[in-house]
């Protein structure tokens, strides 16, 4: 998924795998390196893709609970 519109990936999909990541409590959600890896561990690759074209937008997400 390169280059995709943020409409293009399964937002319920992307918010089910950040929450989860957040309620494991092994990094700071703001730390996008250690989400990305603990994401590919638990085999989140839509989510490892998406920071990394869509950082902004997971930003907006950690601040405000809804993609932009």
């Amino acid at each position: 998924m390169n280059d995709y519109d943020i409409h293009d990936y399964d937002l319920d999909k992307l918010h089910d795998a950040i929450c989860s990541i957040r309620d494991l409590g092994v990094c700071n959600m703001f730390d996008v390196i250690a989400v990305q890896r603990t994401a590919f561990e638990l085999e989140s690759y839509e989510l490892v893709d998406f920071i990394e074209h869509h950082r902004s937008s997971y930003i907006h997400f950690i601040f405000h609970g809804k993609f932009e």
